[in-house]
């Protein structure tokens, strides 16, 4: 019985560190990345299952490719999975190329060393806590391909300076850029609409907030008091 015991759980542990890809490739910068297949389509996705989320992180300055080869069928990489680089904090840059249309939840969050993303102009929406205590980001530009930034998006990440956000972007979640506590200007573009509560919370050295847009969208998001603000970013 004992041992019976004894091989069913080490079956579940193997269950539950079991990969979490379909396949591995190599990336245009040199790391190996690791793909999910899903309707002739293929997401970005982590080594394994739970941390540790690779044997080995990937580190350096990452080129996502637009489309891999498996099995000689090509797919385009569509998606940056949950917890896809969770904790790859030896990443210092990241280039999502134009494929892409989302990224998902957690897919950079602890990323610490990363100091410069950029986000291909076809990505519509940047899910919770993507980019999460990615404390070495000094600025972000959101293309005016997104049109939500999802709830603590980019909080925690005290190295961010500014931050301009595209003009399709509607909806700016709770808590988005909470305790971005170096942030220092703001740039909204003219889409939008809601700024969730506590979206620039504790952003307390935020001094310049530009809105492009003519007409106020609802909530302040706890935008400083004192802050100088172009065209009224709530009540």
């Amino acid at each position: 019985m004992k041992k019976q015991l004894f091989l069913l759980l080490a079956f579940v542990a193997v269950m539950c560190t079991a990969s979490a890809y379909d396949f591995s490739a190599v990336a245009p910068s040199g790391q190996t990345l690791y793909y999910n297949i899903s309707g002739g389509n293929v997401s970005v996705t982590s080594q394994n299952r739970s941390e540790p989320f690779y044997t080995t992180y990937p580190t350096g300055s990452l080129i996502i490719p637009s489309t891999v080869t498996y099995n000689d069928n090509t797919y385009s990489v569509t998606s940056i999975g949950w917890y896809a680089f969770d904790h790859c904090s030896g990443l210092t840059s990241v280039t999502i190329p134009n494929s892409v249309t989302s990224i998902g939840t957690k897919a950079f969050v602890y990323c610490s060393g990363l100091t410069s993303v950029t986000i291909g102009n076809s990505v519509t929406s940047i899910d919770g806590w993507a980019f999460e205590s990615c404390s070495g980001l000094t600025s972000v530009t959101i293309p005016n391909s997104v049109t939500s930034i999802g709830q603590w998006a980019f909080s925690y990440c005290t190295g961010l300076t500014s931050v301009t956000i595209g003009n399709s972007v509607t909806t700016i979640r709770a808590n988005a850029f909470t305790i971005c506590s170096g942030l220092t200007s703001v740039t909204i573009g003219s889409s939008v609409t809601s700024i969730g509560d506590g979206a620039f919370r504790y952003c307390d050295v935020l001094t310049s907030v530009v809105c492009k847009g003519s007409t106020p969208p609802s909530g302040h998001g706890g935008i400083p008091t004192d802050a100088t603000i172009t065209i009224p970013c709530g009540t």
